[in-house]
């Protein structure tokens, strides 16, 4: 099999997980099995075991230089201190319908605060494109209603749009480390310190987590999130960004919602409205604006 098209199914696997991991991880915490920082816990706990093991079996060791620890720590706070524990929250508060879309909103954010920061220009399909994604969103936010696996829906979406704010200013730190050593290097210490941000608020909720409660499903779900859901998707992500460019691995992330809502609607019972539709409509077509470039 040629290396792009390993890239290929590698991306397509990478975000069917993400929208198995909202799935499940919105299964836990709706039924009260674990709380949203203790499940993060075991999920990026056992992520670092993993990166730590991939990392032994590495024949060359990389040496980082001491003036990128700053740009490590500020990774880790902004990926996982802040995002991850603010996308955990949200998600269950709100819908993971909800989620899977507003989280779409992270490649315009990525474009406007990369033209702020990088002085990049902006042109008027960029700004089209910002309108349209903030519509979306507006209009996501408001057709909430408080039933189902949702109970606190408006507070949950915001939730989820923080954590995106937080992981666009993840993305922009994140590009020079990328440059400099191997990724898997890079989020080895970014899940590594992060880890150790998240300890202090998820400790409680990790010692109560119900673990009698579980069945052998529950486990396997559990192993999902963890396996799948995060270590693999993280790598078969990196994968296809070094095989593809990383252009090519952003149009991927299309699918995301699509397997999330299949599945919120198979198993979670969450309703497609006609307000999501559009809502989805402008947010879809948000990230294509600001992210379309003219050929040639």
């Amino acid at each position: 099999m040629l290396p792009k098209t390993k890239a290929h199914i590698g991306l397509l696997f990478t975000n069917f997980f993400f929208a198995v991991n909202l799935i499940a991880i919105k299964y836990f915490t709706s039924n009260g099995y674990a709380a949203p920082y203790g499940l993060n816990m075991i999920r990026i706990g056992v992520s670092v075991i993993l990166f730590w093991v991939v990392y032994l079996f590495t024949k060359e060791k990389m040496k980082f230089e001491r003036k990128d620890i700053i740009r490590f720590l500020l990774c880790a706070l902004t990926a996982l201190a802040i995002n991850q524990m603010l996308f955990m929250k949200g998600l269950s508060y709100t819908y993971s319908i909800h989620v899977s879309l507003l989280l779409l909103i992270t490649p315009i954010l990525i474009t406007f605060i990369a033209a702020w920061i990088l002085k990049e220009r902006l042109t008027i399909l960029k700004i089209l494109g910002l309108f349209a994604g903030i519509s979306g969103a507006s209009l996501l936010i408001h057709s909430g209603v408080n039933s189902g696996n949702g109970h606190d829906i408006l507070l949950g979406d915001f939730l989820i749009i923080l954590s995106a704010f937080s992981y666009t200013f993840y993305f922009i730190l994140v590009k020079p480390l990328m440059f400099k050593y191997s990724p898997i290097d890079v989020m080895r210490w970014v899940f590594t310190l992060g880890f150790l941000m998240i300890i202090p608020l998820g400790y409680k909720e990790f010692t109560q987590i119900t673990w009698y409660q579980f069945s052998f499903w529950d486990y396997f779900l559990l192993f999902i999130i963890v396996v799948p859901g995060t270590f693999l998707a993280y790598i078969f992500n990196v994968y296809g960004i070094k095989i593809l460019s990383a252009s090519v691995a952003g149009t991927y992330i299309y699918l995301q919602p699509l397997f999330a809502v299949l599945f919120a609607m198979l198993f979670l019972k969450e309703e497609l409205t006609v307000n999501k539709v559009i809502a989805a409509i402008l947010i879809f077509t948000g990230v294509y604006l600001a992210n379309y470039k003219k050929k040639g």
